[in-house]
């Protein structure tokens, strides 16, 4: 039987108090269990930008590095493959470790992401490149409104 971990992330703590966490977990769940696999681990990354934050200095990711290279699980499974992080110059290659680590590494979304060609390796870069992209978009809208709010003398937090 595959051991499977999931990671669970969400990026910021308003997400915390939403239903996004168990939403991952129910769908990370079910997917596990039509493939017949079983899920020893599960970790969460609560309020945890993986966009700002490098996989380095993610908790999460240096407890799956360990139990990869340890060979405690054959599966990494996510919701989407955005929750392993958004960084164009970081993310494809972190993912790309654990497949050399005899990690298969899945998405309930998205499938698995296989490296058997030249070809995987680009969709796994385009991937992240699109996901940090779309990172960068979300802040310059948030920024955006939030300049916004200060001029008509609104409170903005903080």
């Amino acid at each position: 039987m595959e051991r499977v971990e999931c990671l669970y992330r969400v990026s910021t703590k308003g997400q915390m108090d939403h239903d996004d966490i168990p939403m991952q977990r129910i769908e990370c769940r079910k997917f596990a269990e039509s493939q017949g696999w079983i899920i020893i681990k599960e970790l969460c990354e609560k309020g945890v930008s993986g966009f700002k934050v490098a996989a380095n200095d993610r908790d999460a990711i240096q407890e799956l590095r360990d139990d990869a290279v340890n060979q405690r699980f054959d599966i990494l499974l996510v919701f989407m493959f955005d929750r392993l992080g958004r960084r164009d110059d970081e993310t494809p290659f972190v993912v790309e470790w654990f497949a050399k680590q005899g990690i298969r590494i899945f998405s309930v979304k998205e499938g698995e992401q296989k490296f058997e060609s030249h070809t995987d390796s680009l969709i796994n870069y385009i991937r992240y490149w699109q996901s940090e992209g779309e990172s960068r978009k979300t802040s310059m809208r948030i920024k955006t409104r939030l300049d916004q709010m200060r001029a008509e003398g609104l409170y903005t937090g903080g």
